[in-house]
């Protein structure tokens, strides 16, 4: 696949307001991970976000921390994932993002990590714990295969959200609350000024809301103000709880979001 096409296929997820789930590989077990990938992409997902399990998730809150826990209990490797996401490229097309932590990319090898995303069909990458400061080292080696480096903006971005909204490609991801991931009641930021200042710096990037969306209403509400909506928690307490029969009950809790925001 060419870069180009690479770049096409998130930007086609965003002709109309985009659904992306987040789920930890390896929780409760690769099978399972493989079995609800699909079922999401089935089931309207418009980009799956991958999440790499690491000892020390510090954007996550608990819920993806026990997820993250799960699954290295059960030995999952970076090159498992790696494996799992060619054997779906076999017959599925869905954009997929790798959500991880500098330290897994590090240790990894940066060149080799981003490559090898490619090789097996990555079409992003999200770094949570790296700042727009520090990007260059990811970035290059991300244009230089063709993948997106996916920014991020924070409710603390201010000023510096012009200046990262102007380099973003792929999608740009606005953390809607300050602290970890989770499931929130409400959601009080001022994401409607965060969303203005990027549009005002480059009115060509989609923007994704993501932090805290659990139900069909909040999804509703977060893209009325964005191009699509990203939901981890939310999801991810559902695949611990119902484990192997997270795929059957994740297919009706994507209808209902997709429902709700389009």
């Amino acid at each position: 696949m060419t870069k180009q096409t690479r770049q096409q296929r998130i930007q086609k997820a965003f002709h109309h307001k985009a659904f992306i789930p987040f789920i930890t590989c390896g929780d409760p077990d690769l099978a399972t991970s493989k079995a609800i990938i699909r079922t999401l992409a089935a089931n309207g997902a418009d980009i799956i976000e991958l999440g790499i399990p690491f000892l020390d998730p510090t954007a996550e809150g608990p819920v993806i921390q026990e997820a993250n826990l799960r699954a290295l209990k059960n030995q999952v490797t970076t090159d498992d994932i790696f494996q799992m996401v060619a054997d779906l490229r076999q017959d599925l097309t869905v954009p997929m993002v790798i959500m991880t932590y500098a330290n897994v990319v590090f240790s990894y090898g940066i060149q080799r990590f981003i490559q090898k995303s490619q090789e097996v069909g990555i079409d992003g990458l999200i770094l949570p714990d790296v700042p727009y400061e520090e990007k260059e080292e990811f970035n290059q080696v991300c244009q230089q295969y063709g993948l997106a480096f996916i920014s991020l903006i924070t409710p603390t971005s201010h000023e510096r959200i012009a200046k990262i909204a102007k380099e973003a490609n792929g999608f740009l991801y606005c953390v809607s609350s300050l602290g970890v991931t989770g499931v929130r009641s409400q959601i009080n930021t001022d994401l409607g000024s965060m969303i203005a200042a990027v549009r005002k710096a480059n009115p060509t990037i989609s923007v994704a809301i993501g932090f805290g969306i659990a139900t069909s209403e909040q999804a509703k509400q977060m893209s009325q103000l964005s191009d699509g909506i990203i939901i981890g928690s939310a999801i991810v307490k559902q695949i611990g709880q119902h484990q192997q029969k997270a795929p059957e009950i994740l297919a009706e809790y994507a209808k209902s979001i997709i429902q709700n925001i389009r």
